[in-house]
């Protein structure tokens, strides 16, 4: 299928590629570095992340491709493409991102000067520099490098994932003039990417592969040196646990097991310095099957995640905007906190962070951790800060007799090895730990104390969006609710049964679970809205969520449109949904927000002729959050807590400072202000949010 053809295919398709999808989100991303008004630290952060979501792309979202391909699978992408097709399309696009991304890098580096730093190669150093710099490597560097050569005597060696590697091409003698030699020297991870010199007033940050190059000779003494050539490659990371409930063997070993094969998978990128030694780039292509396709040419610094040391040097502190102090939530009031577990028996509180700081939910499990009445703690657990406070609460709480059941989610990717580290930790404090469950990633967000008061056992619940990272919680927004209703707790109670023994409840009052029937309920929901729309009554859907892909869900919304229902959807990534498309979807407008922090939350709203549900929780319109997930959503019930999420909604469609809106053909446009409209930045107003007055977002 030709180029041709393959756009044309793309565009007739009522769909948008997953794929393609997310490389859109990342120019949204990017689109943020080339903010001129932004200061600079903040554009390279930006940069940086733009860096670390392609890496994840291409050992993720490309590595699954290349399961397909590499074992004869049939895949038809969204977009109708075979997966040949797609490949040629999806890594066409790549190429033109990271043409932009390192055009966006030259920008930048023409501020360095002036914001007191420069990045530079060791020639450019003065004399007492250079020394430093030599003795830097003669030090530190030389004795952790190791030269693996390649040629007819030695095999080729195992190169890991996503480390600067040297590929030194070279003559040995004058006889064997014509047999070229390839060696490869691995440039170590656990040396800081950066030698920095103070110059003055200024950092200089010199990078160690250019160190490493000017003392090249001195690994390679006694013979020609043809070429010298800076490489880092990105192996597919997509793994699945294939499991049924009769395998007997121990589930946290195959996990360990399978994360050693990501040292050896399939090779699906190579970035390399421009103009790189044919014979060099030969070997590499025959051995690892590859193509010019998966090869990425760039004019200046290799992995431009490295930037993180310039970011947060303490020099430059000051030159990060800093995000504003929590404030209080709506429901929470200042001082309530201080005694949460009387608070709670009287009041619900729903928290939007980081808006509302975290620290009510950490500061109540350490409470708990230390309550002489709190009987036992349940909780799920995806990802975890470094030196977690959570942990320490969970193994403070064992320590002092209660019971502790955790489960962590050992399938999450990246964090599997640290959470098998402290589930470990926590066993052998004795705590009940299970990790995972079955065929199905654990994402759900939950916690329940569990308190004996008088002849009373109150249940102490917490639900959300956010895991219990301390860290993250300061950058990514999400929603959690906090609560001692009876309800909730039977539920949480019946779910805590079903992921941790042989429990199958028929239904729950307050919660919509996966992949027990959520995909269900969320389309009885839309479709409640479809018959309100037909019999001439008020109906609207407003969804935010992090991805849109589940097929089965966006015909119910395409179905909707049709029937007149206005349908708002705030979809941050991935949105395989096509709006505004005539006959199809005209009544859907999508909207992604990309901006100071990471919209981590879901909420939906569905109007119901006027009495609106709203959820809350952990899920996606995925097929992975409907299927391969344990997930939750729940009820907001409560007024005020309603109308409170009801208003995060809405100051999210009236947001025309970091909103984007997707058009037709999948691409996006910038949101600007309408004439007379006044600049609506909702990461500053959310610290203002008044929700005393009744909302209504139809």
């Amino acid at each position: 299928m030709n180029t041709i053809k393959a756009s044309e295919q793309i565009r007739r398709s009522n769909y948008i590629s997953r794929d393609l999808s997310w490389l859109r989100f990342n120019y949204r991303v990017l689109d943020l570095v080339r903010n001129k008004e932004t200061p600079l630290f903040d554009r390279l952060k930006f940069l940086a992340i733009t860096a670390s979501n392609l890496d994840e792309f291409f050992m993720i979202r490309v590595g699954s491709l290349y399961n397909y391909i590499d074992y004869g699978k049939e895949r038809i992408d969204y977009s109708g493409l075979r997966e040949l097709p797609f490949k040629k399309k999806l890594l066409d696009l790549a190429h033109k991102f990271v043409a932009e991304q390192y055009q966006a890098y030259d920008e930048l580096r023409l501020e360095f000067d002036k914001q007191g730093l420069q990045i530079c190669k060791v020639e450019n150093l003065s004399e007492s520099e250079k020394q430093k710099a030599e003795k830097y490597f003669r030090n530190t560097i030389y004795p952790l490098l190791t030269p693996m050569v390649y040629d007819s005597y030695h095999g080729f060696p195992l190169m890991m994932n996503q480390l600067l590697i040297f590929g030194v091409v070279t003559r040995t003698s004058e006889e064997e003039k014509h047999q070229n030699r390839i060696t490869f020297v691995q440039i170590p991870n656990n040396l800081n990417r950066f030698l920095e010199i103070q110059r003055k007033n200024k950092i200089i940050f010199v990078p160690i592969e250019e160190i490493i190059r000017f003392f090249i000779d001195k690994l390679f003494k006694n013979v020609d040196i043809e070429s010298v050539n800076l490489f880092r490659i990105t192996r597919n990371g997509d793994f699945t646990l294939e499991e049924s409930d009769d395998m007997d063997q121990d589930f946290v070993q195959e996990v360990k097991q399978k994360l050693k094969t990501r040292k050896k998978g399939r090779v699906v990128r190579i970035e390399v310095e421009r103009t790189p030694s044919h014979y060099m780039m030969k070997v590499l292509k025959e051995r690892w099957t590859i193509d010019n396709s998966n090869v990425f040419q760039v004019d200046n610094l290799l992995d431009l995640k490295s930037l993180w040391q310039v970011i947060k040097h303490p020099q430059f502190s000051n030159k990060i905007q800093r995000a504003p102090a929590p404030v209080p939530s709506p429901s929470l009031p200042m001082g309530a906190s201080d005694n949460l577990f009387e608070y709670l028996k009287e009041h619900d509180v729903l928290l939007h962070h980081p808006y509302n700081s975290i620290e009510p939910v950490v500061s109540l499990l350490e409470k708990a951790a230390e309550d002489p009445y709190v009987l036992g703690i349940k909780q799920t657990i995806y990802r975890l800060a470094d030196n977690s406070r959570v942990t320490a609460a969970l193994l403070k709480a064992a320590e002092n007799g209660k019971h502790v059941s955790a489960l962590f989610e050992v399938k999450a990717r990246f964090d599997e090895e640290k959470n098998i580290r402290e589930g470990e930790k926590l066993e052998k404090a004795g705590c009940f730990v299970i990790y995972g469950i079955s065929k199905y990633k654990t994402h759900t967000k939950m916690m329940m104390i569990i308190r004996k008061e008088g002849e009373k056992v109150t249940r102490y619940i917490h639900i959300g969006s956010g895991n219990y990272n301390e860290q993250t919680s300061r950058m990514y927004t999400d929603i959690s609710l906090l609560t001692t209703d009876e309800v909730y707790a039977h539920d949480v109670s019946e779910f805590f049964n079903v992921i941790t023994g042989h429990s199958y409840p028929e239904n729950y009052e307050y919660l919509i679970t996966a992949p027990k029937d959520m995909r269900q309920q969320l389309i009885a929901l839309i479709r409640k809205e479809t018959e309100n729309a037909e019999q001439g009554l008020p109906a609207g859907i407003v969804i935010k969520i992090n991805s849109l892909e589940d097929k089965e869900v966006i015909d119910e919304f395409y179905q909707a449109s049709q029937a007149g229902v206005r349908i708002r959807l705030i979809v941050r990534g991935i949105c395989c949904l096509r709006p505004g498309r005539e006959g199809l979807s005209e009544n859907i407008q999508v909207s992604s927000i990309v901006g100071d922090y990471l919209e981590h939350a879901r909420l939906f709203y569905f109007h119901n002729n006027g009495d609106p549900v709203v959820l809350g929780g952990s899920a996606d319109i995925m097929v992975r959050s409907f299927e391969r997930r344990i997930e939750a959503l729940f009820y907001i019930v409560h007024e005020d807590l309603k109308k409170q999420a009801i208003n995060i909604l809405r100051y999210n469609l009236l947001d025309n400072q970091n909103s984007y809106i997707m058009r037709e053909d999948g691409s996006y446009i910038k949101r600007q202000p309408s004439e007379g409209e006044e600049p609506f930045n909702m990461h500053r107003e959310f610290y203002d949010m008044n929700v005393t007055e009744e909302v209504c977002l139809f």
